[in-house]
């Protein structure tokens, strides 16, 4: 007898119902869903893969592409783990799985997305490091592959994404250090184009202008986003004679903050006293001397929010995530510290 066929006599219910429920299919109540599960554990019943991906044409699985590399995350990488938390929290209860495709930062990432789609490892997409004129976005859109971008770009196929609010972070974080007396702020930028760099720059130019601050830019450092682009900022700040030294700097990257630190105090420059510093929240900022002022939000919860926009784009999911086109920019939230309270006398 087959492991379906036993699951439905032992349990007293239709071989439908109990393959609905192994599926994750919203007409089984949870209570029923919960004893098809317990019991399929009990008998160590596993669907046959493969064979349920024939049947329905689909594979069950999403892909989530990142982009990897030293140059990129560095020593580790803490946003993205935080991430897939929340995404794999919302597919298990369909019961779909991540797959985590990892793109070198050497590969071209359109040709990668192209060679992912060809090989049919995944049913829909999530795509992050989104550029200013993203190739995959527009490939997925010719292909119908559900997808959703975590990122905005100037490529638009009428797909939902997911953004953070980098235009608050800098015209807060200008408001915050102009307040305090500063008008040499500088700024980080990626080294290539990466989207959220733009967002961020032409947000600060903004806010520069109304505050009365001409733009300098001098003042954007561009590094790789990682502890060692922070640590080379550090130092390239150290090395511009003091007139044209910044006194205050916002960087939009979690993973920097270290490097910066570090290679500040190398230079002599006490951070919160020499340079007033804005950044990113991560686990490992929170041992810093002093406090990091920074941006935050749960990471976790930003997965789960992209995994049912995706699901809400996709025919068997869009009834049970009622959400439409979700096209929205995350707030992030200002965790005050010590790191930027020093104030500059006013000329």
């Amino acid at each position: 007898m087959s492991g379906i066929r036993r699951l439905a006599q032992q349990l007293n219910l239709s071989i439908g119902t109990v393959s609905r429920a192994l599926n994750g299919k919203p007409d089984v109540n949870e209570a029923t869903r919960q004893r098809v599960l317990e019991a399929a554990a009990e008998i160590g019943y596993a669907p046959n893969q493969a064979g349920r991906a024939l049947r329905r044409g689909s594979t069950g699985v999403v892909g989530f592409m990142m982009q990897t590399g030293s140059e990129i995350t560095g020593e580790g990488d803490v946003f993205f783990m935080s991430v897939f938390d929340g995404v794999q929290t919302v597919l298990a209860r369909h019961q779909l799985d991540l797959v985590v495709l990892l793109c070198s930062s050497e590969q071209d990432s359109a040709e990668y997305m192209k060679r992912i789609v060809a090989r049919g490892i995944a049913d829909a997409l999530i795509i992050s490091a989104t550029k200013r004129v993203d190739h995959r976005i527009d490939f997925l859109a010719s292909r119908s592959i559900p997808f959703v971008a975590l990122g905005r770009s100037q490529s638009d196929a009428g797909h939902p994404w997911l953004d953070l609010d980098f235009e608050g972070m800098a015209r807060q974080g200008v408001s915050r250090l102009v307040g305090r007396g500063h008008r040499r702020i500088a700024v980080y930028a990626p080294l290539d184009d990466t989207n959220l760099g733009f967002v961020f720059i032409d947000a600060y130019r903004d806010e520069l202008a109304r505050r009365g601050i001409e733009f300098d830019p001098a003042l954007v450092f561009r590094a790789h986003p990682n502890e060692r682009g922070g640590h080379d900022i550090a130092h390239a700040i150290a090395g511009l004679p003091a007139e044209r030294r910044p006194t205050g700097f916002i960087f939009t990257n979690e993973m920097m903050a270290l490097g910066l630190y570090n290679g500040l105090y190398e230079v002599g420059l006490v951070p919160g006293r020499d340079i007033a510093l804005i950044g990113r929240d991560s686990p490992q900022t929170h041992f810093l001397v002093p406090k990091l002022t920074s941006f935050t939000l749960s990471l976790r919860d930003l997965g789960i929010t992209l995994a049912e926009s995706l699901l809400a784009t996709m025919p068997g999911f869009s009834d049970i995530y009622p959400r439409g086109l979700v096209r929205s920019v995350i707030p992030l939230n200002l965790i005050e510290g010590d790191s930027d309270k020093m104030t500059v006398e006013r000329t």
